[in-house]
């Protein structure tokens, strides 16, 4: 029978869609999804590429961000998601070095800043120490608004003071190039020129997440936890509708309440007159950050990464130097493609084999390019990973590249191929998508944005739709 009302809609299914509508049916309210694409969890998706019987993950890879979500913590506290979900390295990750070095960050702290000079380990430790003893009260409060009274003061009075340096002065201030190194690759991961301010608060949070609450991914594909998210909607009534492109809510069933997990250009074009002419033009003035150029392989033999303990690692923040990491992405922020472009790698299959036959592997490489960017990157990110593991395309059965207009056509959500919802530079590093006290809403109440191009932005955490679902509990579906 054909639903004809429903308490809420939401449209999208990536990870943030998916939490809305968790929140929305744990809440015993009625609510489907609708998802344009045959697959279900937007970047949060996993299939096969150029060979069957193996496994890639499309975006979303590795979940520093999804294990200490405290949404998906609560989830599994209540018996809805496997305490199995999560593979971990042994090595959280890893920045080869010319020579055979490498800055290697491990889950415990001492372990990981014996490897450094005294003033190094000494510095790490100070800078480092301090968040990742806070997370447990600390990532609530980043992974929400900039409202309100934070109910963790201190530990955001801490990381503040850090918050805004750039990296290239705290890379400075470490006194060690080795741990310099190790921290600008958390850094990148901001995908913006690393002399802006707050960019040394990704290096202090990332490293600190590695230490507090590790870096692993999902067992047996990113897919997995979609999928299982999608479960809990539909054990709780809800409903999941994949290839059903939503062009405008008069397509709908009747609804109380829309929740979009969309970019801002697709509600204002899904709403159409439904969303007020004031949301309409800050919606139009978001704006979109760089791009990525990506590469997924198999591989018959695993990456020949000639330090020992890159082998072991899940990610490889591939750049050399710090010093190199800088100046790839300063050329990347200036519209240029870096001739030596740090390269973000992960090697899946380091602690999960299912994800290829047995004794081949997958693997997979992206560099951050100019938005738009339709410059295949290939040759120079090959490059660097034969700078540090040679031999490595002898080792390679298949690869399939991915541009910018490949990543958007395959994701909407990835306009220019912006993995992160919208540039973090700027005001909507916090405030997203625009300065407001209520980031989910809009001028009309039935409508509410739950990406992230909302607050807290990018990563799997879900915690953007959580919110904007427990808004909508309390303001339309009371």
């Amino acid at each position: 029978m054909p639903v004809t009302s429903l308490d809420a809609v939401v449209i999208g299914s990536g990870p943030n869609g998916l939490a809305a509508a968790v929140t929305l049916a744990l809440a015993g309210r009625s609510v489907t999804v609708y998802e344009g694409s045959e697959h279900l969890g937007g970047g949060l998706c996993s299939t096969s590429l150029a060979e069957e019987g193996y496994l890639h993950d499309l975006c979303a890879s590795v979940h520093p961000l999804g294990v200490a979500s405290p949404f998906f913590r609560s989830l599994t506290d209540q018996g809805h998601l496997s305490e199995d979900l999560w593979r971990y390295a042994e090595v959280e990750f890893a920045q080869p070095l010319d020579g055979g070095d490498a800055a290697v960050a491990r889950a415990d702290l001492e372990e990981t800043v014996a490897a450094f000079s005294p003033t190094g380990a000494a510095r790490y430790r100070r800078l480092v120490a301090p968040v990742t003893a806070d997370l447990d009260r600390l990532l609530p409060e980043i992974l929400r608004p900039v409202v309100g009274r934070p109910a963790a003061v201190a530990p955001l009075v801490g990381l503040g003071l850090r918050a805004p340096w750039p990296f290239t002065w705290l890379a400075r201030a470490m006194g060690d190039e080795k741990v310099a190194a190790l921290l600008s690759g958390c850094a990148a991961h901001s995908i913006m020129a690393l002399n802006r301010p707050a960019t040394s608060a990704f290096a202090t949070l990332f490293a600190a997440t590695a230490h507090g609450r590790r870096w692993p991914l999902v067992a047996g594909g990113s897919g997995r936890l979609a999928a299982d998210l999608a479960r809990i909607v539909t054990d709780n009534g809800g409903r999941i509708e994949l290839g059903h492109r939503v062009s405008s809510l008069a397509a709908l069933p009747e609804h109380r309440v829309a929740l979009f997990d969309t970019n801002p250009a697709q509600i204002t074009e899904i709403a159409g007159p439904a969303l007020p002419e004031s949301d309409r033009r800050r919606f139009g003035a978001f704006k979109h950050g760089p791009g990525v150029f990506k590469i997924d392989y198999t591989l018959d033999e695993p990456v020949p990464w000639t330090n020992p303990d890159c082998r072991q690692a899940l990610t490889l923040h591939v750049g050399g130097p710090a010093g190199e990491v800088v100046a790839s992405e300063t050329a990347m922020a200036s519209g240029r493609h870096a001739e030596r472009p740090f390269v973000l790698a992960v090697q899946p299959t380091v602690v999960d084999p299912t994800r290829a036959p047995e004794g081949k592997h997958v693997f997979w490489a992206y560099c951050h390019v100019p938005a738009y960017s339709a410059v295949d990157m290939t040759d120079a990110i090959e490059d660097q990973i034969e700078r540090f593991a040679p031999g490595f395309r002898d080792v390679v059965r298949t690869r399939t590249t991915s541009d910018c207009a490949d990543l958007e056509a395959r994701n909407p959500n990835l306009v220019g191929g912006d993995i992160g919802g919208g540039s973090l530079a700027g005001a909507q590093l916090v405030l997203r998508p625009s300065p407001t006290l209520r980031p989910y809403e809009t001028g009309n109440p039935a409508l509410l944005l739950c990406s992230a191009s909302s607050p807290p932005g990018a990563g799997v955490h879900g915690m953007a739709g959580h919110q904007a679902a427990r808004r909508a509990l309390a303001t339309v579906l009371v």
